[in-house]
């Protein structure tokens, strides 16, 4: 240091700090062999504290205000040094200033997958990231702790620290929170701050306070989002034939599309096997059809249903009787070809000679013996 900044430094009667950066928590206050004039005037601003520290060992902590410095406003200072009596000669001292404003937007995220175990998929992988607010609580900790006599410590002394602790902490908490990987991403305010919680015993034994924690993402891996799109696929489609059809479809869209660029050859390809997909998936859901009584191959076809009909009865409806029934009252006489007739289908009653499948029983009836 040359004779003037000496000199310059003797007169400089103010100790204070204008903070001019974005990421300063500690800074010490230069002076020519740490000479202190008693008297001097201490200037703490808001968002900072003045820390005193002689030889290693911090005495007094002044909170945001003016002082004068005299031995009755330096009580611990003043007994580390033994001034029983009043003292006005320069005494050798370091002062260090602490920023207490808050430190926001450091971010934080899983360098690699942290594995888990989920009670619907079992052991998954999660990446997760967000950010994270912080200030020193206890500067006085904070320098004994951590920044020591560093003249100048700056957010990138502590950073990679502070999101490890976040990191570790945040996923032991994620795990230990229960709430299925689906359901994570609507309880992304409860598990900051879950988190919060969990991490905060640890920042306070660095003298500082976690203000706050956002959680912006947690991700499974890659594969395992694309099987699940496959898995919310196939459930919006409802059966792996609507499935198999709608991957053949696509696969025909491609190949229209590859006819806008004039590659006829591979539209065609792709137009035949789509085809070829949607024939192989039809004759895949015939052939292995599963009856109680056959486990597959040749299957006969389903029994015709059964067809009931309705008679007017002594001006009512009656019924509904089979086809086996209808004959037989044709042949006791109990129903004529006038008689009125309907079943499942018809728009209204009729006779039953105007019935094809009745009239034909009509024919079948012998005539009376003479």
């Amino acid at each position: 240091m040359g004779l003037f900044n000496i000199l310059r430094n003797e007169l400089i009667d103010i100790i204070e700090w204008v903070d001019t950066t974005q990421n300063t928590l500690v800074w010490k206050f230069p002076r020519h062999d740490n000479a202190i004039k008693m008297g001097a005037r201490l200037v703490v601003r808001e968002s900072q504290a003045a820390v005193f520290m002689n030889e290693g060992r911090i005495a007094d902590v002044y909170a945001p205000g003016t002082y004068e410095l005299q031995t009755q406003n330096m009580p611990l200072l003043t007994t580390l040094m033994s001034w029983k009596y009043g003292f006005q000669s320069p005494f050798k001292v370091d002062v260090f200033f602490v920023s207490l404003r808050q430190f926001t937007n450091q971010k934080w995220g899983t360098k690699n997958p942290v594995m888990i175990r989920d009670a619907e998929f079992g052991p998954v992988r999660l990446r997760a990231f967000g950010s994270f607010n912080f200030k020193v609580q206890d500067p006085k900790k904070f320098i004994a702790e951590i920044s020591a006599t560093n003249p100048d410590f700056v957010i990138e002394d502590i950073n990679e620290q502070l999101r490890n602790t976040v990191v570790s902490r945040g996923m032991d908490a994620v795990a230990e929170s229960k709430i299925n990987v689906l359901d994570l991403a609507a309880n992304y305010n409860e598990m900051g701050k879950f988190i919060t919680e969990s991490i905060q015993p640890d920042f306070a034994d660095l003298g500082l306070t976690l203000t706050k924690l956002l959680v912006e993402n947690i991700s499974l891996p890659p594969e395992v989002e694309q099987m699940l799109d496959k898995r919310s696929e196939m459930g919006i489609l409802g059966n792996l034939g609507a499935y198999a059809q709608f991957q053949a479809a696509n696969a025909i869209e491609k190949s229209a599309e590859n006819t806008i660029g004039g590659n006829l050859g591979a539209a065609g390809m792709g137009l035949g096997v789509g085809a070829a997909m949607m024939g192989q998936v039809g004759n895949i859901f015939q052939q292995n059809q599963v009856t109680p009584n056959n486990t597959g191959g040749d299957v006969p076809p389903p029994p015709p249903p059964v067809v009931q009909y309705h008679i007017v009865k002594e001006g009512k409806s009656d019924g509904p009787h089979s086809f086996s029934d209808i004959n037989a009252m044709i042949a006791s006489g109990a129903l004529s070809r006038e008689s009125m007739v309907w079943k499942k289908g018809m728009a209204a009653w009729a006779a039953a000679s105007s019935v094809e499948e009745i009239a034909e029983l009509f024919n079948n009836v012998p005539p009376p013996i003479a």
